[in-house]
């Protein structure tokens, strides 16, 4: 699927020195996802997660925008995220797991967190999802795919976790995303320049 109106700015740019936000997974499914992930792409730097925000510019002050990211955490509730078939998005050639559960609230986040010095238009309509492989030569998803089902049906661990706290992240290099902030789900976070009322 093309940039809704074809010449939507960032589509196929890299994103060196974007932004995202995202829930990284526990183990030992992280592990699990992490492995899967080099065996299917070597080279890449994964850490499991699921993307709130997918990587965006960012022009404003820091502080106030991980502010604005705590105060629309600080009325949600932690909620659990179930994964069930690996899919390919055609479109773009990427082989991920879909999710059985824990997708309208990620949609209300990005609902919610896309406004203000986060907004942003995606190429893609948001579609919650863990990436397995992307970033693959042509015509090799279906291959890649056949292999990551075989894979992930042979998983005995719990296919789901709970998504407790959101990690506002930066692409610092290739491959290679920094924690900035990390805001928990439901709880009123204390922040830089926050001060202490008496």
């Amino acid at each position: 699927m093309p940039c809704s109106d074809g010449e939507q700015p960032g589509c196929g740019l890299k994103t060196l020195g974007w932004f995202a936000l995202v829930s990284y997974i526990p183990d030992p499914l992280a592990t699990f996802l992490d492995d899967l992930r080099r065996e299917l792409t070597p080279g890449c730097r994964p850490r499991a997660h699921v993307t709130v925000l997918p990587p965006r510019p960012h022009h404003h002050d820091l502080d106030d925008t991980v502010r604005q990211i705590a105060g629309a955490c600080r009325n949600v509730r932690p909620f659990r995220v179930e994964l069930c078939d690996m899919e390919i998005f055609e479109a773009s050639q990427v082989v991920y797991l879909g999710l059985r559960e824990g997708v309208k609230p990620l949609q209300n986040l990005y609902q919610t967190l896309n406004c203000g010095p986060l907004a942003y238009r995606e190429c893609f309509p948001y579609h919650p999802h863990i990436t397995i492989a992307q970033d693959l030569p042509g015509g090799d998803a279906a291959d890649v795919a056949v292999v990551a089902r075989e894979k992930w049906a042979g998983y005995k661990g719990a296919c789901g976790f709970e998504v407790s706290a959101l990690s506002f992240v930066q692409h610092v290099a290739p491959a290679i995303w920094m924690d900035v902030a990390v805001v928990p789900l439901g709880v009123p976070a204390s922040l830089p320049g926050d001060s202490e009322k008496v």
